[in-house]
């Protein structure tokens, strides 16, 4: 396989798995390390990835990456942590559902739940759960985010601070090994943040690509939250911090491969 080929397949194994090694890419595509290491290079001068040691991740940046892109990013794990979180949520409860693709895979799986009310600032949950007649949703208001139907900002956070919620489900766009959530937009942060503040209990949906992918600006600690709601299990130095703050970890079943 040429470069031309390897080099597209390379970003889209990254984006499924959050990173590359020059081993495993080298055996994936019968290849030499050094053809691969060239590949990577040429990749991490491009901006597409970021070399580690033994290969590369997806770059941190100060941007998110497409919506669209992120929606298909690893669409099998989503919907595995997304029925593991609603079996967790109970009927006749008020909710909170967050902005990001993962939540909104979380939205789908509540269309059989009953007598919920649901608040978002996130006009795709908002459509989801429309499909539900038992459920009231409200929608916050705020600055539209045109790339991802987000509702951010002054008017998002004053509609969230007049409720007191049972639960409430968020995302986030990075994880790292401190255990702090991430995210790109400072205005999104603020929201989090507040959500936090006015929910009983939360919880955290995030795949294990969000292990791999830094961001500025920090929205919590995982100490701040009830659980979190993943496909992988962590690294040791996660679990062990999440013992120590009594923060649930929930490792979703993996979809079948059949």
């Amino acid at each position: 396989m040429s470069q031309t080929f390897r080099q597209p397949e390379i970003l889209d194994i990254a984006r499924r798995d959050g990173k590359v090694t020059v081993e495993g890419l080298a055996a994936h595509f019968g290849v030499t390390l050094q053809t691969i290491r060239r590949d990577l290079s040429d990749l991490a001068e491009a901006g597409r990835l970021e070399r580690v040691h033994g290969g590369a991740v997806l770059p941190s940046g100060v941007a998110n990456i497409g919506y669209e892109e992120r929606r298909a990013l690893n669409q099998g794990a989503k919907t595995a942590i997304a029925r593991a979180c609603a079996a967790e949520v109970p009927d006749s409860i008020s909710l909170f559902l967050g902005i990001g693709t993962s939540t909104e895979a979380v939205a789908r799986e509540l269309l059989g739940h009953r007598s919920l009310l649901v608040v978002t600032n996130n006009m795709n949950v908002a459509n989801i759960l429309a499909a539900n007649p038992d459920c009231d949703v409200i929608v916050t208001g705020g600055s539209l985010r045109r790339s991802d139907g987000g509702l951010v900002g002054p008017l998002a956070m004053g509609t969230i601070r007049q409720f007191k919620f049972d639960l409430a489900v968020i995302g986030c766009s990075g994880l790292d090994r401190d255990g702090d959530l991430l995210d790109y937009d400072i205005q999104e942060v603020g929201v989090s943040q507040t959500i936090l503040r006015q929910a009983r209990r939360t919880f955290l949906v995030a795949d294990h690509s969000k292990l791999s992918r830094g961001a500025p600006a920090r929205i919590a600690s995982l100490a701040d939250l009830e659980c979190l709601f993943t496909d992988r299990p962590l690294p040791e130095i996660l679990v062990r911090a999440c013992k120590s703050w009594q923060t649930r970890v929930v490792v979703a079943p993996q979809p079948s491969a059949d």
